[in-house]
């Protein structure tokens, strides 16, 4: 019986490369460069540091870019609010990884109002499709791609 996996993962190696790589153009732009602006990794949580708001702003347009080029989807940051002290803003972005258990059972709602013959069980941070027909399974991810679950979703494990 045919299918696939519903998961919403991130590539740690490559949301490393592309702090890396903010870091770097962050050191040699004119505007940013004797700042002491840095954005911190610490696996779930990005934090990023600078002595005014404004060019925390512009740090996060840089951080949005440079995930953009590596392929990791801007839906996985959770912005959270940003901090201001005498001498230094911070702001802590949160890295979501696997589908929260409300949205996985909304999502599942919404799959079996279709009526597709198509069952779905929801495993720790992914969700399960199968069926017997194949076209039943790609109907499912279209749907899934058509509504807007402000998580990234990806769809592996595809078996026939």
């Amino acid at each position: 019986m045919p299918s696939f996996d519903l998961v919403s993962e991130v590539n740690i190696h490559e949301l490393g490369n592309a702090i890396d790589q903010a870091n770097r153009e962050i050191n040699t732009r004119y505007d940013l460069k004797e700042t002491s602006s840095v954005i911190e990794n610490n696996q779930t949580v990005l934090v990023i540091k600078a002595p005014e708001e404004f060019q925390i702003e512009q740090i996060l347009e840089i951080l949005r870019q440079k995930l953009t080029k590596r392929g990791i989807d801007i839906l996985c940051l959770k912005k959270g609010q940003c901090e201001k002290s005498t001498n230094q803003a911070r702001l802590s972005i949160n890295i979501q990884h696997g589908i929260p258990t409300e949205t996985a059972k909304k999502i599942t709602q919404q799959i079996k109002q279709t009526k597709l013959k198509v069952q779905t069980s929801i495993q720790g941070e992914r969700i399960r499709v199968s069926g017997k027909k194949r076209d039943d399974l790609q109907s499912v991810i279209s749907l899934v791609k058509g509504s807007n679950w402000e998580l990234p979703i990806q769809y592996e494990n595809f078996r026939d």
